[in-house]
């Protein structure tokens, strides 16, 4: 039977989305709108506003406001707290409905979407840790270091206005990452959320009004890169960039922050390795593990996934038994079928990006173990590509080297630990890497040697109160905990005499 999610959107009440700019939702002022089909069937599930460069115009004065005039950046501590604790509760309350229309806009099931690292729940979660801050961070009192009668004071002020760019793949993890340390320094912000995962992040910011949070401190901008997010990351009034992308964007906006100085915060993708010792607890579940991040869910397309998985000689064809196995358990369809494990690709020039990569990297020479191929029949309609795993593979090859950000893994064969760990390193990421391995010293050892922003040691996960970023092109700064909010800071010296005598 051929898939459809029209039943869902009507549903769940799906109406046309509308730019959020001072308080007030709006159309685009020229008019223009997106259609997004849906990457599961290619159905057309709803509209929303193109912001042309005059609405985020618009919208950056409007946060510009708010923070030299409005009320946010000097409401006390204790009323801060309260905003963002009711916003979380919100979240709570309102997450099945928020888990539906995530699966209208990029396909990702619900099975999926109520796993915690990607779920409504974490977002609450990262909004109540950074409201514990509010109170807590403080500046410096210093002593004199030439002597004299005089202070020396530090104070962590809000950076100003933020741009906030969001991905598509885990909207609710990445608007709370963003948002919630931006607000709990007393920025305001203009929100760009992706033009595939627009309709959740819509209803997020409504939410917002309800919690008490005032106008114009958080004002939303949709469409495109071109010409939405060209326009918010080249405005003289942004203060800081924040985004979640590919890297070639990354370099973009780094290039746009020069002119004015903006500050930047980046997290740009992976090519994460996973490292399996012959002692790993469980060699199954290893490869089991590991097939698992580069299918279930997002069918690969996490910036954090193992897509290299480093294996020993003599545990490689365990390991392999195991991930293909895994590979054939994943299932695909209807997202809002709780029997479906894994998503489409988010769009058709993203499924023609992978199934060139599969193709390529036959032609180097490395075995295609499973899959490869792109679904047909009652998925036909869809951008689904069967679970795929390459092995003799060498880190050389383009699929060992490039972010495929598809359903793809690729195991390459190693014997010693240095070994294990030039290949690691061997790469222009370092977003996170994994360790199987029974042996505690070496995991440390192993943790403390590789490249990477954040290591898991038999396992992976994601918490709320962790800083999480990436070495090299990986990106720039963190998100998470004491130093995300840190981020959202500047930090300011006061000099003050406590005599008439000058300093």
């Amino acid at each position: 039977m051929t898939l459809t999610v029209t039943p869902h959107r009507e549903a769940v009440g799906l109406k046309d989305g509308l730019l959020h700019v001072d308080g007030r939702w709006r159309p685009g002022r020229e008019g223009r709108t997106w259609t997004h089909h849906h990457p599961a069937t290619g159905e057309a599930v709803g509209s929303f506003a193109v912001a042309e460069a005059a609405d985020v115009d618009e919208a950056v004065r409007a946060a510009s406001k708010a923070f030299e005039a409005g009320p946010w950046p000097r409401t006390k501590a204790g009323q801060r707290i309260a905003v963002l604790l009711r916003y979380a509760a919100l979240l709570r309350e309102h997450a099945e409905e928020l888990k539906r229309l995530q699966a209208l806009d990029n396909g990702v099931p619900l099975s999926f979407g109520g796993i915690y690292a990607t779920s409504v729940g974490i977002a609450a979660d990262i909004f109540e840790h950074h409201a514990g801050w509010i109170d807590k961070i403080g500046g410096q009192t210093l002593p004199a270091h030439q002597g004299g009668d005089h202070l020396a004071m530090t104070f962590r002020e809000p950076i100003g206005v933020v741009a906030a760019i969001l991905p598509w793949n885990a909207p609710f993890v990445l608007f709370a990452q963003k948002l919630a340390p931006a607000l709990a320094a007393g920025c305001t912000v203009v929100l760009k959320p992706s033009e595939y995962a627009t309709f959740c992040v819509v209803r997020m910011v409504e939410l917002l009004a309800e919690a008490g949070l005032p106008e114009g401190v958080v004002n939303l901008v949709t469409g495109p890169g071109d010409p939405t997010g060209e326009a918010l990351i080249t405005h003289p009034l942004v203060d800081k960039i924040s985004f979640t992308g590919s890297r070639a964007v990354g370099q973009r906006i780094v290039r746009a922050s020069a002119d004015t100085m903006k500050r930047v915060s980046l997290e740009l993708g992976g090519k994460s390795p996973a490292i399996v010792f012959p002692d790993a607890p469980n060699i199954g579940l290893a490869g089991m593990t590991a097939m698992g991040m580069v299918t279930v869910g997002l069918s690969g397309q996490a910036c954090v996934a193992h897509t290299r998985a480093l294996v020993h000689r003599d545990v490689y064809e365990e390991f392999l038994g195991a991930a293909q196995m895994m590979a054939g358990a994943v299932t695909f369809g209807d997202p809002f079928d709780p029997a479906v494990l894994a998503s489409p690709l988010i769009n058709e020039r993203q499924l023609g990006r992978v199934l060139g990569f599969i193709e390529r990297g036959q032609q180097q020479g490395a075995r295609l173990v499973t899959g490869g191929e792109r679904m047909d029949g009652d998925y036909g309609a869809g951008n689904f590509v069967t679970p795929t795993i390459f092995a003799e593979v060498d880190n050389s090859m383009e699929i060992a080297r490039e972010e495929v950000f598809g359903p793809v893994l690729t195991v390459l064969p190693f014997t010693e630990e240095d070994e294990a760990v030039r290949i690691a390193n061997d790469t222009d990421y370092g977003l996170g890497a994994g360790i199987y391995t029974a042996d505690a010293r070496r995991a440390f050892r192993l943790a403390r040697r590789l490249r990477a922003g954040t290591i898991g040691i038999n396992g992976f996960q994601l918490e709320p109160h962790v800083p999480f970023g990436g070495f090299k092109q990986s990106g720039l700064g963190r998100e998470g905990g004491r130093s995300a909010f840190e981020d959202y800071t500047e930090l300011k010296t006061v000099l003050m005499p406590l005599t008439d005598e000058m300093m």
